[in-house]
């Protein structure tokens, strides 16, 4: 009983530390990290090459796997290059089983110490992420040296002796087996240097070992597909195609198993070397074989798994990612894109208005109700999105980031309600009333319209590039937009006096339009402040500047 929870306590361990590791990474150089694998990997070779690197910071083709369908799933990255990403991670596992051969006792406990130096001396700088990502390391690297201590006395189990005997060198059961103990391990590389182990203590025959690990590959791509499984099927697909290319292999190696098998007995080796150097050599070859059938594959993954249309018409987020929630600046720049996607649906709205007031669309249409819930919608993700955010684990700049983001969306949900109560006030004004605005002050409206579509762009870009000399720009334009309202508020009040019909049957609903669109125009440039308020307040001046200054 101990020695079982021996071994199921170093696979946790194993697990912990692959978390930590990746989320160390993530943390340091997510950013970059994301920005590399979704630019530049148009090139098989080069998104190979990634593969192998990023498999060999993370220890792990599964955290590789996870991050990978993270990003095909946010429509970052293409299936292709994801899945030659996938077969360098596969060669990048077998690099990093090689290496752990190695006498590495002396590395666990020293990059455990130095990690928790850095790690709790300077917890939110890049240094101490990088201790925490050596702290994962150390426990990798100490829980992979647990499970095959673990496992040993089960090994010498008389049971286990008799299971280990069934397996004759049956390609397809070694296979299973294999794949199993990749299962139960959480590890194909914890499965393959286990499998080295008994091959090493003259357990298991060679070709038995081979099935095994065979099988300990075909393991990984269970665990990377079950782990997206609440991932959209782009994120899936990914995880198929990676699979279905372990399957592949298995049925090449079948036809050329035993010659194999009496070339290596003829080798000079020990079965631990041959074990280790057969699993980096079959990834190799295996995947430089199957490098240039990514685009095929790719075309196989979405016919089997297609992306399937939403029943109703309600907008779902794109970006948040729930497994980048651990990674605030991967999750930061995820609600950064969805926020924007909600301003895309507001200036959508705003453009519609134009119509209403014009008189070429009468009423309110069913894609313009739409719209409003589809703002909603968004906006309730973006919040339960942040909130989910761990909070403590966020530095400054991370802070006044998160605080931005939900400003934001708030300003964008009231302005798309405010939106809706204005096309409604319009609405009822021509159909029920039969009214129409004058001439004059349709086209004081509709260029009043003009300069509010004009500053939600800018207050946009402003948010996302965060620019000073933007902001500043952006609160002139509110300013200038000020001063236009005042103006044409006081030219409806002339026409009133000089009792044009039209502008007196109009004039209420005309005033709150003025209104309502100041309104708007407010929410649209607080992002301006948000920008000068902390760098450059000298910036918020510009609101003490009179109002006719700005007068046209």
């Amino acid at each position: 009983m101990l020695t079982l929870l021996n071994l199921l306590s170093a696979v946790a361990l194993l697990i912990w530390g692959t978390h930590i590791v990746r989320t160390g990474i993530l943390r340091v150089y997510g950013s970059n990290l994301r920005r590399v694998l979704s630019q530049n990997m148009s090139k098989r070779p080069l998104a190979f090459i990634a593969g192998i690197l990023v498999t060999a910071m993370v220890q792990s083709s599964n955290a590789t796997a996870m991050l990978v369908t993270s990003f095909v799933g946010q429509s970052l990255m293409g299936l292709t290059p994801a899945l030659a990403i996938m077969l360098g991670a596969d060669v990048g596992t077998a690099l990093m089983a090689r290496v752990l051969t190695f006498d590495l006792s002396w590395l666990s406990p020293l990059l455990i110490f130095l990690g928790v130096i850095f790690f709790l001396s300077r917890k939110q700088t890049r240094a101490g992420q990088l201790g925490r990502v050596g702290i994962g390391l150390g426990l990798i690297i100490l829980a992979l040296q647990l499970i095959v201590e673990a496992a040993a006395p089960i090994t010498h189990a008389q049971g286990v002796k008799v299971l280990f005997a069934s397996l004759t060198g049956d390609i397809l059961l070694d296979a299973l087996v294999g794949a199993l103990f990749a299962l139960i391990s959480y590890s194909s590389l914890a499965a393959v240097l286990l499998t080295a182990t008994l091959a090493g203590a003259e357990l298991i025959s060679l070709p038995v070992a081979i099935g095994l690990v065979i099988g300990a590959n075909i393991g990984s791509g269970l665990l990377a597909f079950l782990s997206t499984s609440m991932q959209n099927a782009a994120g899936r697909q990914v995880a198929l195609g990676s699979l279905l290319y372990k399957l592949i292999g298995l049925v090449l190696i079948i036809p050329v198993l035993n010659p194999l098998v009496a070339w290596m007995d003829s080798l000079s080796f020990s079965p631990q070397e041959l074990v280790i150097g057969f699993h980096l050599l079959y990834n190799t070859l295996r995947c430089l074989i199957l490098l240039p059938t990514v685009t095929p594959m790719g075309r196989l993954c979405r016919w089997l798994l297609p992306e399937r249309e939403e029943a109703n018409g309600r907008a779902r987020p794109r970006h948040l990612d729930a497994t980048a929630l651990t990674t605030p600046s991967l999750a930061l720049a995820n609600a950064v894109r969805e926020t924007l996607r909600m301003g895309d649906l507001v200036d959508s709205m705003l453009d519609a208005m134009l119509n209403v007031l014009r008189g070429t669309q009468t009423a309110m249409t069913q894609q313009m109700r739409g719209l409003g819930e589809d703002v909603e919608a968004l906006y309730n993700a973006i919040k339960l999105y942040l909130a989910q955010m761990p909070r403590e684990d966020l530095s400054e700049q991370d802070s006044r980031r998160w605080a931005e983001i939900i400003e934001l969306a708030i300003n964008l949900k009231l302005a798309a309600d405010l939106i809706e109560r204005m096309l409604r006030k319009v609405q009822q004004q021509k159909t029920s009333q039969r009214r129409e605005f004058s001439e004059v002050g349709l086209e004081e409206l509709t260029g009043l319209h003009s300069q509010l579509l004009a500053n939600l762009r800018l207050g946009l870009s402003v948010f996302l590039s965060a620019d000073p000399e933007s902001a500043r720009q952006l609160l002139r334009e509110k300013r200038r937009f000020r001063a236009q309202e005042r103006r044409l508020a006081h030219a409806h009040v002339s026409r009133l006096q000089r009792k044009v019909v039209q502008s007196i049957e109009t004039s209420s609903l005309h005033l709150e339009l003025i209104a309502d669109m100041k309104r708007l125009n407010s929410l649209f440039c607080s992002s301006a402040y948000v920008v000068l308020g902390g760098a450059d307040t000298g910036g918020l001046l510009l609101d003490s500047v009179p109002d006719d200054a700005h007068s046209p």
